[in-house]
Parts: C-alpha cells; structure tokens; sequence
C-alpha cells in the first residue's frame, strides 16, 4: 500500500496532499479579495511559497500550474507578477483560463502540483 500524507486537512479538502514525492495543492487564493489583480496574485503565490516549504518543495520544484482568471483583461498584470516570481530556468508546464470564482471579489486562484526536493 502507498502512504499518501495530506496536511490542514479538512472535511472538504487538504491543502496539500504528498504521494511518493509529488505534492498536490489545493487551489490557492489571494490573501484579501479587495485587493486589484496585481495584490491578489501576489498574495496568492505567496500563500503557495509556505505551502511548498510545509510540504518540502519549493517553487523551482513546481512541475505544474493550472492558474483561473476571472477576466482576460487582467492577464497582462497577472503574467508580470507571475513572471517575477518563477525562478529564471523553472518554468512549469502552465495553463491560465477564464472562469467563475467561488466569490465575486476573487480575480485569480491557482492550483499547484510540484516535486518534493
């Protein structure tokens, strides 16, 4: 049988789950919702740094990023953020869509899955 850890578990989800050295995190929002696009992004990827190291990764680690914008209009501002915060050379294979968020105020969450080191 395979371990599978799961940390700051709740009845509806964990916010992360470990198997056989690969971490799944549960969608990550931004810290304050009535933040603009820039603040929720970074806040956001913030939140997913502590979870990593919780789970002994880290963002150079990151093997993949599904990210969910409310509006196109603010891809633009959500990709500097980005940008500036994956490191240069570790690049994960991403996807960015549209969608409804679960409460109005969010502009952007994304869920993460990554390499322990």
């Amino acid at each position: 049988m395979t371990d599978i850890q799961r940390k700051e578990t709740k009845p509806r989800m964990s916010r992360i789950v470990i198997h056989q050295g690969t971490v799944y995190l549960c969608g990550q929002v931004a810290a304050d919702a009535s933040k603009d696009i820039t603040e929720q992004t970074q806040t956001m990827l913030d939140k997913v740094d502590g979870l990593l190291i919780d789970a002994g990764s880290d963002r150079e680690h990151i093997l993949s990023a599904t990210i969910y914008i409310k509006d196109m209009a603010d891809f633009k501002a959500m990709n500097q953020v980005w940008d500036d915060w994956v490191p240069a050379g570790h690049a994960p294979a991403r996807a960015c869509v549209q969608a409804s968020m679960a409460r109005p105020e969010l502009l952007v969450e994304i869920s993460v899955i990554a390499a322990q080191k």
